[in-house]
């Protein structure tokens, strides 16, 4: 268990004569009764103390003071050779430390390390995350067992709900720009209140946040939209005034109006938010991220004739949801997915008269689940109608899988024998034996054979 883990390497460090506790993100959980997803360790022993006393540590960050421990994985001989070997888990060490200088808005220019946990705590971020926990202790705290160290009135916000820095909000937001976005994530996650001054210490930085690599600006917003509370998000985004600097396309949804028959709700913005509060939990960052860009197109081709319109906007939406990913740097792959969901989200409103083979095509698109989740959510967020979405669960359950994808009746080698020449007609002639046979017309190779010399004569 990787608390037990963090707690061993707490103990092995005492047992050494240093220093150690559990800290930041996981003691917050901890105290909240929540399951934290990794936890940190904070002491007094150096970097190569620490590697010296746990000789499998990784020295990633060891210039300023952290390392980390992999966790013995007790399944490694059960796991297949064939199968890519997992990233590893890993407890982070760090060194007590106070931090000089951010000339690039991220780095400290000087790392000093301390024997001091009080100058530790007073170089993080948040109060809430500020910390100390020593496991070791007999004493209950909240939901979990040990001494809190509480240098920096964290539990206080805590119980009271508030995200606020530890010290002064300009000079945490200097050293690493990036804690802007995290205090909009804590606060939408936590549903707490952003602490008057420090919200005032966002506004007024909010354009600094341009300065932040793109990755780490990605990775903030995937994390918003993927924990449930990507709605409260966004507005905290917009309020701070940070939105117009990470993702001005969104921004421009604000005030573009809609059909009201079609949606009751409000604006492209109110609608592309409320979306936000209907995707299912887990959710993949790519169904989120096309959940936020699927109307994205709709500010730039908004127009008034007898009704609003929006002509084009999910083709013009396509060619802005690609840029943002490239400017964000997503991966090809999460670019490819994010693509097709805000491509295809419009088809399902003719899914009713699609022709079998069409609607076949439509079921079995990669990740199809993510579309219908996309569809689903996108109808929730508007006339809340899922007349087309239990149509489409239905032909889920009704077209068995040999006959969504059956196997092929014809092959290029039998067009070949027929006397056709290869070319791009291969592609054509295929393409229209798939279709009658998914329709239902071709029952065996000898009648696809039959309909090919009919229809495509050598």
């Amino acid at each position: 268990m990787l608390k037990d883990f963090a707690i061993s390497i707490v103990q092995t460090l005492r047992q050494r004569g240093f220093q150690a506790y559990l800290v930041g993100g996981c003691v917050r959980d901890l105290l909240l009764g929540r399951e934290p997803k990794d936890y940190d360790v904070s002491t007094s022993a150096t970097p190569d103390e620490v590697m010296a006393i746990f000789p499998e540590t990784y020295a990633v960050g060891a210039q300023f003071g952290v390392v980390l421990v992999p966790v013995p994985d007790d399944d490694a001989a059960n796991v297949s050779t064939e199968a890519p070997p997992p990233k590893p888990r890993t407890i982070e060490v760090a060194t007590f430390r106070s931090d000089i200088g951010y000339s690039d808005g991220r780095h400290p220019d000087e790392v000093r390390f301390s024997r001091d946990p009080r100058e530790d705590v007073a170089r993080r971020d948040f109060t809430i995350n500020g910390m100390l926990l020593d496991p070791l202790s007999g004493e209950t705290a909240g939901h979990t067992t040990g001494e809190v160290l509480d240098f920096v009135g964290g539990r206080r916000d805590l119980e009271a709900g508030i995200i606020r820095t530890i010290g002064d909000p300009e000079l945490r937001f200097a050293e690493d720009k990036l804690r802007m976005l995290r205090a909009v994530r804590f606060a939408a996650r936590f549903e707490y209140a952003i602490e008057p001054g420090t919200f005032a210490a966002i506004k007024k930085l909010a354009p600094e946040i341009a300065l932040v690599s793109r990755e780490r600006v990605r990775d903030e917003l995937t994390r918003m939209l993927t924990e449930g509370h990507g709605r409260r998000a966004f507005l905290l985004l917009d309020e701070s005034g940070l939105l117009p600097h990470v993702l001005p396309e969104i921004s421009a949804m604000k005030g573009v109006e809609q059909p009201p028959e079609f949606h009751p709700e409000g604006d492209v913005f109110v609608h592309t938010l409320l979306l936000l509060d209907n995707l299912p939990q887990p959710c993949p960052a790519t169904l989120a991220w096309a959940a936020l860009l699927h109307d994205v197109g709709k500010p730039p081709t908004f127009r008034v004739a007898e009704r609003i319109r929006f002509d084009n906007h999910v083709e013009v939406g396509v060619k802005m949801a690609e840029e943002i990913c490239r400017r964000l740097r997503f991966s090809s792959d999460d670019t490819a997915q994010i693509l097709a969901l805000v491509d295809n989200h419009m088809r399902f409103g003719h899914v009713t008269r699609m022709s079998e083979s069409t609607l076949k095509k439509f079921l079995r698109m990669p990740k199809f689940d993510e579309h219908l989740a996309l569809h689903r959510a996108d109808s929730l967020a508007s006339h809340r109608i899922l007349t087309t979405y239990e149509f489409i669960r239905q032909k889920q359950k009704e077209i068995p899988p040999e006959k969504m994808r059956p196997a092929p009746l014809v092959t290029g080698d039998d067009l070949i024998a027929a006397g056709h020449i290869p070319g791009p007609k291969f592609r054509e002639i295929l393409s229209a034996v798939e279709d009658a046979q998914l329709e239902g017309r071709l029952p065996s190779r000898d009648a696809a054979l039959d309909f090919v010399r009919r229809e495509f004569p050598v």
